[in-house]
Protein backbone atom coordinates (compact mmCIF):
# COMPACT_ATOMS: atom_id res chain seq x y z
CA UNK A 1 0.00 0.00 0.00
CA UNK A 2 1.46 3.41 -1.39
CA UNK A 3 -0.32 5.85 1.04
CA UNK A 4 0.64 6.35 4.99
CA UNK A 5 -1.46 4.97 7.77
CA UNK A 6 -2.85 7.79 10.60
CA UNK A 7 0.19 6.64 12.80
CA UNK A 8 2.84 7.47 9.88
CA UNK A 9 1.97 11.13 9.43
CA UNK A 10 2.95 13.78 11.98
CA UNK A 11 2.97 17.57 11.34
CA UNK A 12 5.57 18.89 9.91
CA UNK A 13 6.29 16.57 7.20
CA UNK A 14 6.47 17.46 3.61
CA UNK A 15 5.64 15.44 0.55
CA UNK A 16 7.26 16.67 -2.63
CA UNK A 17 5.63 14.26 -5.15
CA UNK A 18 7.54 12.82 -7.44
CA UNK A 19 4.85 12.78 -10.22
CA UNK A 20 4.02 15.80 -12.48
CA UNK A 21 1.21 16.11 -15.07
CA UNK A 22 1.18 18.58 -18.49
CA UNK A 23 -2.61 19.62 -18.54
CA UNK A 24 -4.22 19.90 -22.03
CA UNK A 25 -6.68 22.08 -23.79
CA UNK A 26 -8.98 18.98 -24.61
CA UNK A 27 -8.90 18.00 -20.91
CA UNK A 28 -10.36 21.87 -19.78
CA UNK A 29 -13.03 21.46 -22.38
CA UNK A 30 -13.87 17.89 -21.45
CA UNK A 31 -13.76 18.63 -17.51
CA UNK A 32 -16.16 21.76 -18.42
CA UNK A 33 -18.59 19.91 -20.68
CA UNK A 34 -18.84 17.39 -17.75
CA UNK A 35 -19.23 19.76 -15.26
CA UNK A 36 -21.56 21.84 -16.83
CA UNK A 37 -19.65 25.05 -17.15
CA UNK A 38 -20.02 27.01 -19.96
CA UNK A 39 -18.00 29.88 -18.75
CA UNK A 40 -16.41 31.68 -21.84
CA UNK A 41 -13.83 31.98 -19.86
CA UNK A 42 -12.63 28.13 -20.62
CA UNK A 43 -14.03 27.38 -23.76
CA UNK A 44 -13.96 29.83 -26.26
CA UNK A 45 -10.52 30.81 -27.40
CA UNK A 46 -11.98 34.16 -29.69
CA UNK A 47 -13.88 35.34 -26.70
CA UNK A 48 -10.69 35.19 -24.26
CA UNK A 49 -8.21 36.74 -27.26
CA UNK A 50 -9.96 39.71 -25.79
CA UNK A 51 -8.94 38.86 -21.85
CA UNK A 52 -5.91 40.32 -20.05
CA UNK A 53 -5.30 36.27 -20.34
CA UNK A 54 -5.67 36.19 -24.35
CA UNK A 55 -6.32 32.35 -23.98
CA UNK A 56 -8.58 30.14 -21.74
CA UNK A 57 -8.19 29.72 -18.32
CA UNK A 58 -8.08 26.01 -16.84
CA UNK A 59 -11.12 25.05 -15.11
CA UNK A 60 -9.73 25.80 -11.28
CA UNK A 61 -11.75 23.03 -10.00
CA UNK A 62 -10.20 20.35 -12.76
CA UNK A 63 -6.97 21.97 -11.19
CA UNK A 64 -7.45 21.73 -7.45
CA UNK A 65 -8.52 17.86 -8.05
CA UNK A 66 -5.24 17.47 -10.03
CA UNK A 67 -3.19 18.76 -7.25
CA UNK A 68 -4.70 16.53 -4.58
CA UNK A 69 -4.33 13.89 -6.92
CA UNK A 70 -1.02 13.83 -7.39
CA UNK A 71 -0.81 13.86 -3.51
CA UNK A 72 -2.87 10.54 -3.13
CA UNK A 73 0.09 7.92 -4.18
CA UNK A 74 2.55 8.60 -1.60
CA UNK A 75 -0.28 10.12 1.37
CA UNK A 76 -3.52 8.76 1.33
CA UNK A 77 -3.70 5.68 -1.55
CA UNK A 78 -5.60 3.05 0.66
CA UNK A 79 -5.58 4.68 3.63
CA UNK A 80 -8.32 7.40 3.38
CA UNK A 81 -11.49 6.99 4.92
CA UNK A 82 -13.07 9.34 3.78
CA UNK A 83 -12.33 13.54 2.98
CA UNK A 84 -14.02 15.94 5.33
CA UNK A 85 -13.49 19.08 3.98
CA UNK A 86 -11.38 21.48 2.47
CA UNK A 87 -10.65 25.23 3.13
CA UNK A 88 -8.63 27.98 2.30
CA UNK A 89 -8.83 27.05 -1.40
CA UNK A 90 -6.91 30.00 -3.93
CA UNK A 91 -5.90 29.87 -7.29
CA UNK A 92 -2.94 32.49 -7.11
CA UNK A 93 -1.89 32.14 -10.59
CA UNK A 94 -3.94 31.40 -13.22
CA UNK A 95 -3.31 27.40 -15.10
CA UNK A 96 -3.11 27.41 -19.44
CA UNK A 97 -3.39 24.19 -21.49
CA UNK A 98 0.30 23.31 -21.91
CA UNK A 99 1.36 23.58 -18.32
CA UNK A 100 2.97 21.06 -16.15
CA UNK A 101 1.42 20.78 -12.58
CA UNK A 102 3.52 19.35 -9.23
CA UNK A 103 2.14 18.68 -6.24
CA UNK A 104 3.57 19.81 -2.88
CA UNK A 105 2.07 18.45 0.26
CA UNK A 106 2.23 19.44 4.15
CA UNK A 107 1.19 17.54 6.95
CA UNK A 108 -0.44 20.52 9.29
CA UNK A 109 -2.31 18.81 11.86
CA UNK A 110 -3.78 15.04 13.24
CA UNK A 111 -6.28 13.59 15.99
CA UNK A 112 -7.29 11.00 16.95
CA UNK A 113 -11.32 10.69 16.25
CA UNK A 114 -13.59 10.59 19.04
CA UNK A 115 -16.00 8.10 17.90
CA UNK A 116 -13.67 5.90 15.78
CA UNK A 117 -10.92 5.06 17.61
CA UNK A 118 -9.34 2.81 14.55
CA UNK A 119 -9.00 6.25 12.78
CA UNK A 120 -7.71 9.97 13.09
CA UNK A 121 -8.42 13.28 11.63
CA UNK A 122 -5.23 14.43 9.27
CA UNK A 123 -5.35 18.11 8.35
CA UNK A 124 -3.08 18.83 4.66
CA UNK A 125 -2.08 21.35 2.92
CA UNK A 126 -1.73 20.61 -0.57
CA UNK A 127 -0.08 23.21 -2.82
CA UNK A 128 0.34 23.38 -6.56
CA UNK A 129 2.88 24.80 -9.01
CA UNK A 130 3.43 24.80 -12.50
CA UNK A 131 6.86 24.55 -14.66
CA UNK A 132 8.02 28.39 -13.60
CA UNK A 133 7.45 26.91 -9.67
CA UNK A 134 4.63 29.70 -9.58
CA UNK A 135 2.07 29.08 -7.40
CA UNK A 136 -1.16 27.78 -8.73
CA UNK A 137 -3.33 26.20 -5.76
CA UNK A 138 -3.18 26.03 -2.86
CA UNK A 139 -6.03 24.42 -0.03
CA UNK A 140 -6.26 22.82 3.31
CA UNK A 141 -8.01 19.82 3.36
CA UNK A 142 -8.98 17.28 6.26
CA UNK A 143 -9.27 13.96 5.69
CA UNK A 144 -10.22 10.96 7.84
CA UNK A 145 -7.43 7.85 7.78
CA UNK A 146 -7.43 4.87 8.77
CA UNK A 147 -4.95 3.80 11.98
CA UNK A 148 -2.11 1.03 11.33
CA UNK A 149 -3.81 -2.37 12.64
CA UNK A 150 -1.71 -3.48 15.59
CA UNK A 151 -0.82 -7.19 15.58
Amino acid sequence: MAGKFFDQLEPGQVFEHEIRRTVSEAENLWFCGATYNPAQIHIDAEYCKETEFGRPLFNSIFTLGLVIGLAVQDTTLGTTVANLGMTDVAFPKPVFAGDTIRSVTTVLDKRESRSRPQQGIVTFRHQGFNQRDELVCDCVRQALMLREAKA
